[in-house]
């Protein structure tokens, strides 16, 4: 099965939305297009919500619930195809990155400190031989 992206799941909402308003003769609910397609109510609401924020399908509240229309359906075309990285795996890659850059600077920092330790003991051990070499 191939992997969706919001794209497709545009076009899927759209086309049932006219599938269901023909079969029924009346705009259809969310739930009835989430139904219509197998989708999860939180996955139908979202794609609708997005939907909406651009412009293509409409929605009125009534007794019976919420009700959808296609409002402009060439703006589909708008949408970038393909699967989208999401804000979150943009997030998640860069929050990556930074902290292989502190482990990194870490790592660079305890070699430091370690290296300076060992110059110190060598220090030190130089010190006392001279000391008792005077003894």
């Amino acid at each position: 099965m191939q992997e969706e992206d919001f794209y497709s799941n545009a076009h899927l909402v759209v086309s049932a939305i006219r599938i269901i308003e023909h079969q029924k003769s009346n705009a259809p609910t969310v739930d009835a297009v989430c139904r219509f397609l197998s989708f999860s109510p939180e996955q139908g609401n979202f794609i609708c919500r997005q939907l909406r924020k651009m412009g293509i399908i409409d929605s009125t509240e009534s007794a019976y619930g919420i009700r959808l229309f296609i409002r402009d359906h060439l703006k589909l075309e708008e949408i970038p195809r393909g699967k989208q990285d999401s804000r979150l795996e943009k997030e998640l890659a860069r929050f990556q990155s930074n902290r292989e850059d502190i482990d990194q600077k870490i790592k660079s920092f305890q070699s430091e400190q370690a290296r300076k330790q060992k110059d110190l003991f060598a220090e030190l051990e130089k010190k006392l031989k001279t000391g008792m070499e005077k003894t």
